[in-house]
Order: structure tokens, then C-alpha cells, then sequence
């Protein structure tokens, strides 16, 4: 059995989430995702949605098998406990790769990286980003 990883903030779901665990979880048998805890996203603007709502958002997903809160002090504990065969990382996520192998080599973790695809997007104006979302919102429903 193939296990693979894939992990996110996944503030606000869209299309672009669906597609990226999709393609994660025909990598393998068993899709475990990792959502972020808020304090730990620090490379863009924090998400707007609780924790675990998120978590719980994610796990309701076809395409994965078992959602988790990600450490609140070390991103990899959760990857040692799920022992993946392969950690997919999405198409626009932040992460260094050769820092990352570095890591799970030092760890003791044996999987593959594996970067998704983008979305292409299927209709004009398909929204494919948190931020493209919050974006639309703001410009429709401006506060009086």
C-alpha cells in the first residue's frame, strides 16, 4: 500500500484544493492530509477559517482518507507518524525541496517529493485562490 502526504492551509476550498488532492491521491492507496495550524502560516496572511474547521473541511474531501492538524511546533512531526511513501507538494506551495529532502534524510523519513500541477482553469473567471476568493468578496460585498 502506497501512502502519500499532501499539506496545506486550505483556508477557504476551491477547485485548485480539489484538484491538487486529487492528483495526491492517485499517487498512491491511502491520501493523508496535514492542514496548518494558523500560527504556523507565516508566508502569507493567516487564514480567515478556525483550525479545525478546516481540518474538518479537508477530511469531508473524496479524494483523502484521513485529515490531521498539523504540530504546533514541528511540521514533520505528523509526516514521521504517517510514514508516507511520497509527500506531494502543491503547485504554488512555498517550500524549498532540496531543504525539504534535506530534512526528512536527516529524519530518517524515505518518500518521494512529488510537485502537483496547477488547475487549469475550466471557465472565465473560475476562482482558483484563497486570495482570489476573499478578493471577489470584498470588491462584491464592500462594507458600508
Amino acid at each position: 500500500m502506497t501512502r502519500v502526504v499532501a499539506q496545506g492551509t486550505f483556508d477557504i476550498l476551491h477547485p485548485g484544493h480539489v484538484h491538487y488532492l486529487e492528483e495526491a491521491a492517485e499517487l498512491g492507496d491511502d491520501l493523508h492530509v496535514i492542514v496548518s495550524r494558523t500560527p504556523n502560516v507565516t508566508h502569507k496572511p493567516g487564514p480567515v477559517i478556525p483550525d479545525r474547521q478546516r481540518t474538518e473541511m479537508v477530511a469531508a474531501l473524496a479524494p483523502v482518507d484521513e485529515a490531521h492538524l498539523g504540530h504546533p511546533d514541528d511540521i514533520f512531526v505528523p509526516i514521521e507518524k504517517i510514514s508516507p511513501d511520497v509527500i506531494v507538494l502543491g503547485h504554488d506551495q512555498h517550500h524549498d525541496t532540496d531543504a525539504l529532502e534535506a530534512e526528512l534524510d536527516r529524519r530518517g523519513i524515505d518518500c518521494d517529493l512529488h510537485r502537483a500541477s496547477a488547475r487549469t482553469p475550466q471557465f472565465d473567471g473560475e476562482l482558483l485562490s484563497t486570495r482570489d476568493i476573499i478578493d471577489r468578496i470584498l470588491e462584491e460585498r464592500p462594507r458600508d
